[in-house]
């Protein structure tokens, strides 16, 4: 990821002013029967445009979607039945497969960095729209403005608006299915709990400016516990020991390392209340409708906080925060602060408020 942002610095603005401009297409053909949404980067960001791609899927139900995504965030759209093929970029196969067909629409959802945008430009395409961050926008038959101060959800929908869609006022959730195979599979994990109602907590971040930490979460864990209600650690096989060392001292599930993503899922799926921080993880769980306290520091809660009455933020809000912008977080002089403040305290009794929620 750091290499392809690298080479994105170096030689994205050169090659988007040296591949000509796209000629201009007003509309869409119709009925049009092929669209390529291009989603790189993280869970995140692939999970929140799902609703805008279910939004086209029902104005254009005949019509076949594909996505072309990366390694790191690909599994995201098994969760979504309205996708026909996913492809990764990160596969020379898969993307010069896609580079062999001819698209009626291609979506670059990608907010900032130029790559994405070159492929979109060289993909053959009727029709192209993407956001005008930078050199990118001359590389789009449709380009559309980007705010960083919108919801994120929100700003995917405004990719819609060269078609005249009609998005809709409210999101119907759940929006993400979790398939029956994973389902199943992460029903057999949990039968130890034999329906019992838990509490999942993911300790994990991409970044350490993110992190709660892991004492933080061993005394929440021991919390909800002592007032008899199970705990269920989630996240990658880098996230394995953290959950050993959360319930060291609390009976509970540490599954860090042992589920796939969509597996992850299916535990979500059956959780009363998910806690972490500002996640791919925290955005599965908020989509599957499970009531969510999410913990924000670095990151713009505004734009990235779940939404609803099932779901609690806390953020300290210091005057030095928010400082992510475009996906990047400077290194933090003052050991995170903005997050590490938060109490124990004010997470356990915002989770308890939630539990039975569901």
């Amino acid at each position: 990821m750091l290499f392809l942002k690298k080479i994105d610095s170096l030689i994205g603005p050169l090659l988007a002013r040296l591949l000509p401009r796209p000629a201009q297409e007003t509309s869409l053909s119709h009925p049009p029967s092929r669209f390529l949404f291009i989603r790189p980067g993280g869970i995140g960001d692939a999970i929140l445009l799902i609703p805008m791609i279910l939004c086209l899927r029902e104005a254009y139900p005949e019509a076949r979607i594909e996505v072309m995504a990366e390694k790191r965030n690909s599994g995201v759209f098994a969760l979504c039945p309205g996708i026909d093929r996913v492809l990764r970029y990160d596969r020379p196969r898969e993307l010069l497969s896609a580079l062999s067909r001819r698209y009626d629409l291609v979506i670059d959802s990608e907010q900032w960095h130029r790559l994405s945008a070159l492929v979109a430009r060289v993909i053959r395409s009727q029709m192209s729209i993407g956001f005008g961050t930078n050199e990118r926008k001359r590389l789009f038959t449709h380009p559309v403005g980007y705010s960083h101060d919108r919801y994120e959800r929100d700003s995917f929908f405004a990719l819609l608006q060269p078609l005249n869609v009609n998005i809709p006022a409210i999101i119907d959730y759940p929006f993400l299915s979790v398939p029956d195979i994973d389902q199943q599979s992460a029903d057999k994990m949990l039968k130890t709990l034999q329906g019992e109602p838990f509490i999942v907590l993911f300790p994990g971040a991409s970044i350490p400016e993110r992190c709660w930490g892991v004492e933080n979460f061993g005394h929440l864990a021991a919390r909800f516990r002592g007032a008899g209600i199970p705990v269920i650690v989630v996240g990658g096989r880098e996230d394995s020991t953290a959950g050993s060392v959360i319930l060291r001292d609390t009976p509970g599930l540490n599954l860090a390392g042992k589920t796939s993503l969509a597996e992850t899922a299916g535990v979500l799926n059956r959780a009363q209340v998910l806690v972490g921080g500002d996640s791919g993880v925290l955005h599965i769980g908020a989509g599957l409708d499970v009531p969510t306290v999410s913990l924000f520091g670095p990151g713009i809660a505004e734009k990235w906080a779940p939404r609803g009455l099932q779901h609690r933020v806390i953020n300290r809000k210091l005057a030095c925060s928010p400082c992510t912008k475009f996906g990047t977080t400077p290194p933090c002089p003052i050991g995170a602060k903005c997050i590490q403040d938060i109490s124990v305290d004010e997470v356990f009794i915002a989770a308890q408020n939630l539990f039975g929620l569901k």
